[in-house]
């Protein structure tokens, strides 16, 4: 309609017509659109001068959950609600399944208290026997360590400490099994991390260059998201 809007001023002054900037006479406008008709083929907009409609608003776009490489959508926060604040998950709706989880953990102790753990000479006493009960008490008491945890009714938990003399280390394997609706993945990385704290408690005074890496999960299996294994 710019065509429009170019030579209707002039075809107003023609006619004498005045009042453009406030609007035209219904019978002139009738009269303009049949010239404008038989010039153009077509009838101009019914809009006044040929104005666009008013602009509607946009709805606001959803978000779009994150996808996988394979278009799936990705697990979100499960500790977290939708305004973000901390919670507990509710697994009452889920099945109980055996489940078991292993982690692991290696603390370097350095050649001289790995030559005192070795022959059983710290002064503290039997590091590994004190280390291994600690795990297990560790995995059962994960609920009151870790807020968000569930108590879980563990059936089995196994920790083994194993003496690596190629780094001067002590290997720590945990193992946690329970029948129930949640997983145990975090009772077996506690019994492991609370097992590697002791042995650095107890082996402390006879070097302060110790330390604990590698704290990680091995394989769980049980539960929805079925079989899982490092390696």
């Amino acid at each position: 309609m710019s065509i429009f809007r170019c030579i209707l001023p002039t075809i107003a002054k023609g006619r004498g017509w005045r009042g453009f900037a406030t609007g035209f006479p219904s019978d002139a406008i009738a009269e303009l659109n049949k010239e404008m008709e038989s010039i153009f083929g077509e009838s101009p907009s019914s809009s006044p001068l040929g104005s666009s409609p008013p602009l509607q608003p946009v709805p606001p776009q959803q978000p779009v959950q994150p996808t996988s490489a394979l278009g799936e959508a990705q697990p979100g926060l499960t500790h977290v609600d939708s305004s973000g604040q901390a919670k507990m998950v509710d697994v009452s709706p889920k099945q109980d399944s055996e489940r078991v989880a292993v982690a692991s953990c290696r603390v370097l102790l350095g050649q001289k208290a790995f030559n005192l753990v070795a022959s059983n000479q710290i002064a503290k006493g039997d590091v590994l026997t004190v280390a291994k009960i600690t795990g297990i008490t560790g995995a059962k008491q994960t609920s009151h360590l870790i807020p968000l945890c569930h108590n879980i009714n563990l059936s089995h938990v196994r920790v083994d400490l194993t003496l690596n003399e190629e780094d001067s280390s002590v290997v720590i394997e945990g193992e946690a099994t329970t029948i129930g609706k949640t997983g145990v993945e975090m009772e077996a990385m506690t019994a492991v991390a609370i097992a590697g704290l002791t042995v650095y408690d107890m082996c402390k005074a006879a070097s302060k260059d110790i330390s604990i890496t590698d704290i990680c999960l091995q394989h769980k299996s049980g539960g929805k998201s079925g079989d899982w294994s490092r390696n």
